[in-house]
């Protein structure tokens, strides 16, 4: 008896819809073949599902039993077929009515007990099986919140296959999981941890945060050990404005993807900080892997992505990292496929100004020998470096600024300022709907909007004569002093926002060549 049931595989942040065939026949030696390019996660599953039948009392079928998964030519990876492959195996041996079949899709990990473990990539294939008319969607009930978001489909979380079994031949009762998904996104918009109200004294570089936050712009924090870059950098995404709806989604599609989700998650409805370890390697960082995963530049999506000590990464994983930064997309090829993850993040890096991380420093003296700073500075490739806005100073903060008791504006107040400065430029890049902030112009944007008046042009002309900037660096100047008009609420850009803008190049000046 030949049998259908559904299920499907995840490439990208996308989903196809995968029918899995099971033929049962009889005569001659039994034995189980499955084909249509499984991986050996999915080659096993006839193990698990044989151990998981017997042991919820039903028998597996001692026939030919023929499992194929079409297309063919896509692969299939993982074991979230077990689900798929066993209910189609129950219908085929007349153990559970097949007749609605047709109508759900079914995934799913089994243990050897039966019970159902959770699977990566809910939400994407919840997308997908509303697109193609399923009328539900069967999966184990810690991904079940995570599907439910999805409008006009049944999502049902199950724990075991008996379930299953029993909602098909309609002796047990399943509950719809419903989530509604305007109140689950509003519920914890702003609910962050940590608050800039916290942070005592480094106004100049609270002002600094604000103005990359404005306008998109990535940032490098330069100072000692101890002065505050961490902690100023992990209350960054409290000031950026909050995510549309669609930006949630989007980010929740590339955590379910990865199975960054907790079973009591729904949508990722808070920037996404990522801090990765600097012994990461170029995959980890960017994404890949025979089986591609999002990387953390793609975790970092709609977010902000954090890099301590920028010196001590790998230089081949900071170089990967050009390219993404600039497209904001990263695309990730093998021979027979290709996939492209979204990477539209925030850089944030920080480092010590030196190997010991005293130089410049106002009371500590530097114990480099000569030549260290410049070689400290050099594990830094130039092209990245002008890849970054913002070069911001951090000094240590003095003991009666820390003892202080006196209050600190709350990241709500600076995040008011900040979205007024993105609505401004929302209403500028109108036309484009995939740009969303100045950091995101191309050069001849910049050229149109960034428009700047002689005196302007004259100061810029003697400071990029001065600290030996080049072209890409004109340009990101151009843009940081567009933010911060923005921010002042002036059409024009004046002196005093170009002057503000160059200050913050501080690792093309001279003094930094060690």
């Amino acid at each position: 008896m030949l049998v259908k049931t559904f299920g499907s595989a995840v490439y990208g942040i996308e989903a196809i819809t995968i029918t899995v065939e099971v033929n049962i026949s009889g005569g001659g030696k039994p034995f189980y073949l499955i084909v249509g390019l499984p991986d050996n996660a999915v080659r096993e599953s006839m193990q698990r599902i044989e151990a998981a039948l017997q042991t919820n009392g039903f028998r597996m079928p001692r026939q030919k039993i023929i499992v194929n998964m079409a297309p063919a030519d896509i692969r299939k990876e993982g074991s979230a077929y077990d689900l798929t492959i066993a209910t189609a195996i129950l219908a085929g041996s007349g153990q559970v009515d097949g007749e609605n079949l047709d109508k759900y899709l079914i995934m799913g990990e089994l243990s050897l007990d039966g019970t159902v473990q959770p699977i990566k990539g809910a939400l994407p294939i919840a997308i997908q099986a509303r697109k193609d008319g399923f009328k539900g969607f069967i999966l184990p009930k810690q991904n079940a919140r995570e599907a439910a978001i999805v409008n006009d489909l049944e999502v049902y979380g199950v724990e075991s296959l008996t379930e299953v079994a029993g909602f098909f031949d309609g002796t047990t009762q399943l509950t719809p999981v419903i989530v509604d998904t305007r109140e689950e996104f509003y519920k914890s918009l702003t609910a962050y941890d940590s608050d800039f109200s916290e942070v005592r004294g480094q106004e100049n570089i609270k002002r600094a945060l604000e103005i990359a936050a404005a306008g998109g712009h990535n940032v490098i924090l330069i100072g000692p050990p101890g002065a505050g870059k961490t902690m100023l950098a992990r209350r960054l995404p409290s000031i950026l404005p909050p995510l549309s709806l669609y930006e949630s989604l989007e980010t929740t599609k590339i955590h379910s993807v990865a199975g960054k989700l907790s079973a009591a998650d729904a949508l990722v409805t808070t920037r996404p900080f990522r801090s990765p370890h600097h012994t990461i390697s170029d995959v980890a960082l960017v994404g890949g892997g025979s089986n591609p995963q999002p990387g953390e530049i793609s975790l970092a999506h709609n977010g902000v992505l954090f890099l301590d000590e920028l010196p001590e990464f790998k230089r081949s994983a900071l170089e990967v990292m050009r390219q993404p930064l600039e497209e904001r997309r990263v695309t990730i090829s093998r021979a027979k496929f290709t996939v492209d993850y979204p990477s539209s993040f925030m850089l944030v890096a920080s480092m010590n100004p030196c190997p010991c991380g005293y130089f410049n420093h106002p009371e500590k003296e530097c114990i480099c020998p000569p030549g260290m700073v410049q070689k400290y500075l050099s594990k830094i490739s130039g092209p990245l470096l002008d890849r970054i806005d913002l070069h911001v100073e951090v000094t240590p903060v003095n003991f009666t600024e820390l003892a202080s008791d006196r209050l600190a504006e709350k990241s709500e107040l600076i995040r008011d300022r900040v979205i007024k400065a993105r609505e401004v430029q929302a209403t500028r890049f109108g036309s484009k709907p995939d740009l969303h902030a100045n950091a995101q112009m191309s050069p001849q944007m910049v050229r149109d909007i960034c428009k700047i008046t002689p005196a302007g042009q004259a100061l810029l002309k003697k400071a990029m004569e001065k600290l030996g900037l080049s072209a890409r660096a004109y340009d990101r100047i151009l843009k940081v002093s567009r933010t911060i008009a923005d921010l002042a609420g002036s059409e024009e850009i004046e002196l005093e926002h170009l002057a503000e803008a160059i200050n913050f190049r501080s690792l093309d000046r001279e003094g930094w060549a060690g």
